[in-house]
């Protein structure tokens, strides 16, 4: 089939690929010249596609990226994997989504089925989206089948990830389904877009109100002295009705501190309430005057006191920083008068600042996010604050 991606980021770009190797034609589409550029010259962007499978998928004439949607024209199934982030108020923002749906529509064949992978609000896809695609005035199937991408993750990929779909009509859902079973093991239909888009954001509201309450009794083990890791690793020898998760600086990326802000949204509008997620987001917004509060403790002050944070991706073994918790732990310590400094090897370069080496020149080591690859052997008998747990 020739099949049209929007977005070749993330999310898109490891789809497109895994389509090509499942036989199908893939034209990339996105917005950001330099990305296009590094893709056409064999280089991937990010940590999980290696610059040989590029490479490979270019040279088999199966896959291309460009930045006009003419190619839409040709397409049979269309597929939109584009950001849609918070806006500076915290609510949902669909100008990308909205962007590309209008460009597919100037560009949509009749017949084809269009598939949204971004993360919505339950009832955009059958409004938002819909009400943008109408205006190619043409007969189409529209579907959603959100994204389950987890960067480093080297067990779960888009082929052995379970699937959710389901389609505006039943027609839409068949063809989606059928789609998705010739890419993935396992899909799961379910019976309206609104139960499909309710359930990505019950996943990553799920992880969130998690990790934030693991986040909490963290807290709690270090004013009692004892190991939450150690905590964790007893408590999850229980063979039912537990789940381990870990602690840090605060949660990021693209879905676990975004996602659950579209459900806070959408139970406003509908007048349910989201009490649980509201105090997961207060506490997670507070990791980093409570990580600063620590190191304040531990060197008595923190004016002038020389602090490198070790880590700033949102997670270890990403290059990752979008809505990376470190930004909110460098930005309290640096109101104390902390010169702060980082590193990090995979990021390299953030927000105008380079990373910079481990060494014992510093007061205080913070254990953020670091890397497998990361040295910390280099800090010495340093002080070191681990947000990561232990005592």
């Amino acid at each position: 089939m020739k099949i049209s991606v929007v977005g070749q980021g993330y999310v898109g770009l490891p789809l497109s690929l895994a389509m090509v190797q499942a036989g199908h034609t893939v034209n990339g589409i996105d917005l950001d010249l330099k990305l296009i550029e590094k893709i056409n010259q064999g280089v991937s962007p990010i940590g999980d596609i290696s610059n040989e499978e590029i490479s490979q998928a270019l040279q088999s004439k199966k896959y291309s990226i460009g930045s006009t949607f003419d190619v839409v024209a040709s397409s049979e199934v269309v597929i939109i994997c584009v950001p849609t982030p918070l806006d500076n108020s915290h609510k949902p923002d669909f100008s990308f989504l909205v962007a590309a749906a209008n460009s597919v529509a100037e560009n949509l064949q009749a017949g084809s089925l269009i598939i949204n992978e971004s993360t919505v609000s339950p009832g955009t896809t059958r409004g938002l989206v819909k009400e943008t695609l109408d205006k190619a005035g043409v007969d189409y199937d529209l579907a959603y089948s959100p994204e389950r991408i987890d960067p480093a993750n080297r067990k779960w990929n888009v082929t052995n990830t379970p699937k959710l779909i389901s389609g505006l009509t039943s027609v839409a859902t068949e063809r989606a389904a059928n789609f998705y079973r010739g890419l993935v093991e396992n899909v799961k239909v379910g019976s309206s877009l609104e139960v499909i888009e309710t359930a990505k954001l019950l996943e990553n509201s799920f992880r969130l109100i998690n990790i934030s309450f693991i986040n909490e009794i963290a807290q709690f083990c270090t004013a009692l002295k004892i190991d939450v890791r150690e905590v964790i690793e007893a408590a999850e020898t229980k063979p039912y009705g537990f789940m381990p998760f870990y602690p840090g600086v605060g949660v990021g990326g693209h879905c676990i501190p975004v996602d659950p802000s579209y459900l806070v949204a959408k139970a406003e509008e509908i007048g349910a309430t989201s009490r649980f997620i509201d105090l997961a987001i207060e506490l997670n917004h507070s990791l980093g005057s409570y990580f600063s509060g620590v190191a304040e403790r531990m060197l008595g002050h923190l004016n002038e006191k020389k602090i490198l944070v070790i880590g700033v991706a949102y997670k270890p073994d990403v290059s990752d920083v979008r809505e990376t918790p470190v930004t909110e732990l460098i930005n309290q310590l640096r109101s104390k008068g902390a010169k702060v400094a980082w590193h990090d090897e995979l990021v390299e370069e953030w927000n105008g600042e380079k990373s910079t080496p481990i060494s014992q020149n510093f007061d205080l080591f913070i254990l953020a996010n670091p890397h497998s690859s990361t040295d910390l052997s280099l800090i010495g008998s340093a002080r070191v604050l681990n947000t990561r747990g232990g005592y």
